[in-house]
């Protein structure tokens, strides 16, 4: 084991229109993508595109999307430690003008415990906050043994306040400042008052605002890519924790400027892509956006 994500799994079924029936209306969509989602299942499967193939505890439910999932999961070697669910869960996603409308069908009542996994050879762990019990278990046995703990934080769950308390490298997205009631400002003093050594905000088309660990607040820009070449922004910030989790993994003696600047650009090569699947990067890829707009900027 080189790395472990935690997180709800979900088949994702984005599509595009210009038109959303009502009543008894049909309209047909002018594209569409099925793909694996949920946050830190993305993140998964972007670090294992990239190169280096997690673990990852998910929900899997005895049905023909759960079978889907794992065949998913098998083409890019990435072992599947099953939580199982009676029902798989599902997003519909419909991506306009650079942002996206969601609707979710989740099973999150878990039949059984969380798997007990030999944490040898694991070297970063990533949470999305999904299954709390086991973010919360693997979380203080990594920061017990010393391996680099993450945390995706999308949104509010259960016990984000404990959790943090365990999560070295947190980053969070404006939705959760705004469930806080806090300017991305005062959440980066939040995390810092949790014992989070790195910590971030991401805020779409205004980039990152992140300290490392002398505490000092930088801000990374996004990269400059015309609006029209935006497609999909669904799963641009998973991507951008897989990114970063591989760059730790591959080069830990690099700055976390370097590991954001990277994941950066993985993010902007996804929002050019529709569906998770198609927008994962390759190390070229991410070559080929860095040359484009970090040189051109």
């Amino acid at each position: 084991m080189q790395a472990l994500f935690i997180g709800q799994t979900y088949i994702d079924v984005t599509f595009i229109t210009d038109h959303m029936p009502t009543g008894d209306e049909k309209h047909v969509a002018s594209a569409y993508a099925v793909s694996f989602g949920g946050n830190a299942v993305t993140a998964a499967f972007c670090c294992a595109k990239l190169g280096i193939v997690p673990d990852l505890i998910a929900t899997v439910a005895n049905d023909w999307l759960g079978r889907m999932f794992q065949d998913m999961s098998a083409k890019y070697g990435i072992s599947i430690h099953p939580r199982k669910v009676n029902a798989s869960s599902l997003s519909f996603i419909m991506p306009k003008d650079g942002k996206r409308a969601i609707v979710r069908c989740r099973d999150d009542e878990h039949i059984h415990p969380f798997p007990m996994l030999n944490l040898k050879g694991c070297r970063a762990l990533h949470v999305d906050g999904h299954q709390p019990d086991a973010a919360i278990h693997y979380a203080k046995l990594c920061r017990e043994a010393g391996i680099l703990t993450s945390l995706d934080g999308g949104g509010l769950r259960t016990n984000t306040h404990e959790l943090l308390e365990f999560i070295d490298v947190a980053i969070v997205a404006e939705r959760l400042c705004e469930q806080m009631d806090k300017t991305p400002e005062a959440m980066l003093d939040y995390l810092k008052s949790r014992g989070c050594r790195v910590g971030g905000v991401t805020m779409g088309e205004r980039g990152l605002l992140w300290y490392d660990e002398t505490g000092a607040v930088r801000a990374l820009p996004a990269l400059g890519i015309a609006r029209e070449r935006v497609l999909d922004t669904n799963g641009a910030g998973d991507v951008f924790h897989g990114a970063y989790v591989y760059s730790y993994l591959s080069n830990p003696g690099a700055t976390w400027q370097d590991h954001f600047s990277f994941a950066r650009a993985a993010s902007t090569y996804k929002i050019q892509r529709l569906g998770n699947e198609a927008g994962l990067p390759t190390l070229p890829d991410i070559a080929a956006v860095r040359q484009e707009f970090e040189i051109r900027a």
